[in-house]
């Protein structure tokens, strides 16, 4: 497992007992239907996307969670608002999707042929997009809003919560923190599933990591 810095041992973890967080990715936009890239444009959910969300409450069953913690985007607020309309919403500004710099509002297709998009999809920590991010700073993003929410739940005694964001943040958060160990082309999720994690201060102080329990939402 990737490990950033000391910063990661610091916080007041220590004495922390198990949460569990439901991870879910936000309701399909109009971008995601065009295939092209959006991580800082502030796209709303379409009505295929809104009208999907309602669909899965129908069929599934989403968790009873105490508080949302969420993307400060509006497709991911919007997303709250459908599956927990009852349930606090705070935002998160570390939960924002990744920044792909001049990939913005690009498809795979107009960009396949350009040398830096190709770099860039050999992966590793420290690849970005040109004028984006890197995985390793998003990483560390994700590191601070994790522990913004678990000091948020412990201090008011909060067993299980939800965090709505976006699909690479998900897969950069399981494969970066989470265990069992898994590759991030087995976590992707669709519009309006995610993930529940498990996190306890043992395993977090000593591994800076959590248990990945199974999907959300869950069957009736």
């Amino acid at each position: 497992m990737y490990r950033l810095s000391n910063e990661f041992h610091n916080g007041g973890l220590f004495f922390m007992k198990g949460y569990r967080i439901s991870v879910i990715r936000h309701g399909r936009t109009a971008a995601n239907d065009k295939g092209i890239y959006i991580g800082r444009t502030d796209f709303p959910l379409s009505d295929k996307g809104a009208a999907e969300l309602a669909g899965k409450m129908d069929e599934f069953r989403y968790p009873n969670v105490a508080r949302v913690y969420s993307s400060p985007l509006r497709r991911c607020t919007e997303t709250a608002e459908i599956l927990f309309p009852d349930v606090q919403i705070q935002t998160v500004d570390n939960l924002i999707e990744m920044d792909f710099g001049t990939f913005e509002g690009k498809s795979a297709d107009e960009l396949v042929h350009k040398p830096e998009f190709k770099e860039w999809l050999k992966g590793g920590m420290d690849c970005r997009p040109p004028q984006g991010e890197s995985v390793k700073e998003v990483q560390l993003r994700i590191f601070r809003s994790l522990r913004e929410i678990i000091r948020d739940m412990m201090q008011e005694d909060l067993l299980h919560c939800a965090v709505i964001t976006h699909g690479g943040m998900i897969a950069n958060m399981l494969a970066g923190f989470g265990l069992p160990k898994i590759s991030p082309q087995e976590l992707q999720c669709q519009p309006g599933e995610g993930f529940d994690i498990y996190v306890t201060a043992d395993l977090w102080q000593r591994s800076q990591a959590f248990e990945i329990l199974g999907m959300v939402p869950y069957s009736r």
